[in-house]
């Protein structure tokens, strides 16, 4: 076991004991990137000079007995749609190729200033328009349970890195799906808050109205570290929430936890649905009351999602002139493209009332369809993906293929619902994911009964072995 192998938590603790110094901690996930990483590409950019002075600079701090900052010295690896001065943000598109941003996004600067860090950028789909990291200009990321098969996306380089032990932690965005279904495939725990929670200043855009910043991590504890140093107001992102960030909990023999049958679908592949159910009895012998529910069928959420994010990619994929950034718009790729041109159809005259405006009237009715289930329950518990991880070429030729995928995440990230993805089990060497969602501000909630979760099983604990 190397150092890249620990827990963010495990890897302070060492740190502050001086059971190894943050140049040790630096350079084994830089020998962990250097032997896997050509199987994986989870990176495209990688850090380690400007790392390696800061680890340098962490070990005078540690001298003079001053631990006060949560991550200090703690490798991450960051979504590479997050702005960073002094390294390359691409977000996966040859129109970034050679980006160099003025500014660093508020996520990295929160976690600089708690003492993080980074350790390079990670792979994804380009623009964060996908769910398998293999619409990436770059090249497609590797699930490193099984190098044949994808790892999700938008966020799979950020997961892939977590789970092969590139990193002590990273971080990756969701639209509608992004943190938890990549998270799930590549068996991380991926954690997604209330939309607003966390500032998206720097994050470059793909649909404003749903994009929100998270953690992967290797446990609960991590995340909410993290959570908790992420989120807060912002004065440079208006769509930040002012209501401040608590951490109360109830005991969970108080909790009602619901089971939305729609949720379970026969066409999910065969023990997923069974593993999650065996979930629940898990948390119901903790003292946990399991209640069976109905809620709006995921399935309309993918025509309501495709009309809504699809009209905002147009508007903010329109900034990308080709004089600012360096590429030309030609540089799109073809998914790019598709979503740019279908959404534009979507604003156009004549066509807005029939498909935007309705579309934000089925939002409005998928909001309030969980709002009638928090009247019964207080948070809900269903698988996070219908399928484990999918062999390399799955999306080949499948215009819907993420929509599809995503199907079961889609609804909360609509409504801005907080959700989080924990590994569950496996299916022929795959990790199998479920989620847990609750209403929105209740992070606190998921995150205590998440980690009651992990506490009681060892799924987190399996890793994958290249």
């Amino acid at each position: 076991m190397g150092l890249n192998d620990l827990t963010i938590i495990e890897a302070s603790e060492g740190l502050k004991k001086k059971n190894f110094s943050a140049r040790d901690l630096l350079e084994d996930c830089y020998r962990r990137i250097e032997q896997v990483d050509n199987k994986i590409h989870a990176f495209l950019a990688l850090n380690k000079e400007l790392a390696l002075q800061q680890a340098g600079e962490v070990e005078k701090i540690l001298n003079t007995g001053q631990t006060e900052k949560p991550l200090l010295g703690i490798p991450v690896a960051i979504k590479d749609n997050f702005n960073t001065v002094g390294l390359t943000t691409t977000a996966s598109s040859n129109i970034l190729i050679n980006y160099q941003p003025p500014y660093n996004a508020t996520v990295v600067n929160k976690l600089r200033d708690a003492g993080a860090i980074i350790l390079g950028k990670t792979n994804m789909d380009a623009f964060a328009h996908g769910s398998s990291t293999e619409t990436s200009d770059f090249g497609s990321t590797k699930n490193p349970w099984n190098l044949n098969y994808l790892p999700g996306g938008s966020s799979g380089g950020s997961a892939a890195a977590v789970a092969a032990n590139e990193t002590i932690f990273a971080v990756g965005s969701e639209t509608a799906g992004s943190i938890r279904q990549p998270a799930a495939w590549c068996g991380v725990v991926g954690f997604k808050p209330t939309y607003g929670r966390i500032s998206r200043f720097g994050l470059i855009a793909m649909a404003s109205s749903t994009d929100s910043p998270g953690p992967l991590t290797k446990s609960v504890a991590d995340a909410k570290l993290i959570y908790k140093i992420l989120a807060g107001f912002d004065e440079n992102d208006a769509t930040t929430a002012v209501n401040p960030v608590n951490y109360k909990t109830k005991n969970i023999r108080e909790l009602k936890i619901g089971i939305p049958k729609e949720y379970y679908r026969s066409e999910t592949q065969k023990g997923i649905n069974e593993m999650v159910l065996a979930s629940a009895k898990i948390l119901e012998k903790l003292g946990a009351r399991i209640i069976e529910l109905s809620l709006l069928d995921p399935e309309y959420a993918i025509s309501d999602y495709t009309v809504v994010q699809r009209a905002e990619v147009s508007s903010n994929l329109a900034r990308f002139d080709g004089i600012r950034f360096g590429g030309t718009r030609d540089n799109f790729n073809e998914e790019n493209m598709r979503r740019i041109m279908l959404g534009t159809y979507t604003l156009s005259a004549g066509y807005y009332d029939a498909y935007y405006k309705r579309a934000q009237k089925v939002r409005t009715l998928i909001v309030n369809n969980f709002n009638r289930a928090w009247k019964e329950v207080d948070l809900l518990l269903a698988p996070t993906s219908p399928t484990v991880a999918q062999k390399i070429g799955a999306t080949k030729g499948q215009a819907m293929y993420g929509e599809i995928s995503d199907m079961l995440v889609e609804p909360s990230s609509i409504a801005g619902l907080p959700g989080i993805n924990l590994p569950c089990g496996f299916i022929e060497g795959l990790p199998v994911g479920m989620q847990i969602i609750g209403p929105q501000w209740s992070e606190d909630l998921i995150l205590y009964l998440a980690e009651k979760y992990e506490d009681n099983t060892e799924w987190h604990r399996r890793k994958a072995l290249l």
